[in-house]
């Protein structure tokens, strides 16, 4: 009966109503995630050092490049198994979830040990310099420490969409979540651990969420294992799952290339021009990453769809998503270009950062319409095995930090408009 309450969700119920239900508790766990992830710049900020915020954001990248891990494993493993489960072949979906979550658990530990072996070169590469730096190596260690445990909080989040369980990935978040907004003052000012403090407690609520979401697995779902027998599949299998989940992960990857990029170009104006920016492109995220929930929320009910062949359906789906993403946009951004000054204050009382910042944050907020366009556009072109389509969205990548967009702002401040109008691309 479960199974085909479960089942009546993605092929029958009125799309409004299934769209909700599997889309709402993404985005309600996205902005609990959203207010700890606030929380933390707001903490480090409240800090008043603006070598400090620069340091953190230098360090951006990194976590974003973490992300763009997880999406390889646990986009592409939720599209294969949602495909599978909507073909009825629950045994090998399963398998691919025991795949997926113990191949992020391996590709987390490389990771980790790339990125403390070549700690001093990237950060510098990154732009970190001066008392900057220092600030930067305290965070980038301990973000690289928990590389295993942030790729994998990715894959149980997406997995437990595919069979509906979508509650259960919300509350597994919301737990990491409050374990880190919790520590986040308790280690920065408690323990005066400042940027180091920070970083422990972004690793342990990742740690909080990892255990609470295999638990959920463990108990609750019937065609998802953390068995590490479980998680031998065929080659072809491994190839539908990078195939698809390269697409989204190159999302990641271009944000990382180009925040990377644009740190660099304003590492010359100072660190308040680097702050400025770190807290603008936070404030952003209040948006976009809410257009985010709902579009990757939707991603099962698509792709069940999609691979039942319930055409007229997909289509139903797709309009719906579409609305819900330009009410999102036009509302949510129009509110926050309007409030930019004092959101900008309300992390730091610096002129120079907040008036820098609320140009850089009403620029950035211009291109929300275009990211639920781009939103939709990658949902659905994953299913088609990430050809073409999924890797061209990539690089216009959908959460308003798009390679081609940092690329304008440096060629901007190069001077090859002609003049330096690197203020107006911000």
């Amino acid at each position: 009966m479960e199974k085909e309450n479960r089942n009546a969700l993605f092929e029958t119920t009125p799309v409004p109503k299934a769209f909700l239900a599997l889309t709402v508790p993404v985005v309600l766990s996205k902005i609990v995630s959203l207010i700890y992830n606030m929380a933390d710049t707001f903490f480090i900020a409240r800090t008043g050092s603006a070598d400090l915020v620069a340091g953190v954001s230098i360090c951006a990248p990194v976590f974003l490049l973490m992300i763009s891990l997880g999406d390889l494993f646990g986009l592409g493993g939720s599209s294969v198994m949602s495909r599978l489960f909507g073909q009825q072949k629950d045994e090998e979906g399963k398998r691919v979830s025991g795949f997926t979550f113990y191949g992020a658990i391996v590709t987390g530990i490389i990771v980790a040990a790339v990125m403390l072996l070549f700690q001093t070169p990237i950060l510098h590469l990154l732009g970190a310099q001066g008392a900057v730096f220092e600030y930067a190596s305290q965070y980038y260690f301990w973000i690289a420490l928990g590389a295993p445990f942030i790729i994998v909080s990715l894959i149980p989040t997406n997995q437990l969409r595919t069979e509906g369980l979508a509650n259960a990935a919300m509350i597994g978040s919301m737990i990491g979540s409050v374990v880190n907004i919790i520590l986040d003052p308790v280690f920065i000012f408690g323990f005066g651990m400042g940027a180091s403090g920070a970083a422990i407690a972004t690793v342990l609520g990742n740690v909080a969420t990892d255990i609470a979401l295999a638990a959920c697995i463990h108990k609750k779902s019937r065609k998802l294992t953390i068995d590490p027998r479980m998680a031998k599949v065929d080659l072809a299998t491994v190839a539908a799952v990078l195939a698809i989940g390269l697409p989204s992960s190159l999302n990641n990857l271009m944000n990382s290339l180009g925040t990377a990029l644009l740190n660099r170009n304003l590492t010359p104006y100072g660190a308040d021009k680097v702050a400025a920016m770190g807290i603008a492109s936070k404030v952003n995220m209040l948006v976009a990453m809410i257009m985010i929930a709902f579009a990757f929320g939707a991603q099962a009910l698509i792709g069940y769809n999609y691979s039942s062949g319930n055409k007229e359906r997909l289509r139903e789906v797709l309009k719906f998503d579409l609305l819900v993403q330009m009410v999102i946009a036009l509302v949510g951004g129009g509110i926050l270009m309007a409030s930019a000054p004092w959101m900008l204050r309300l992390f730091m009382d610096d002129s120079v950062v907040v008036e820098a910042g609320t140009h850089m944050l009403r620029r950035l907020l211009l291109g929300l319409p275009f990211i639920g366009i781009f939103l939709i556009c990658s949902t659905v072109s994953v299913y088609e095995y990430g050809k073409i389509p999924a890797y061209f969205d990539s690089v216009f990548e959908p959460s308003g930090n798009c390679l081609c967009r940092r690329v304008v702002f440096i060629i901007c401040h190069v001077g090859v408009c002609g003049r330096d109008c690197g203020p107006a691309c911000r």
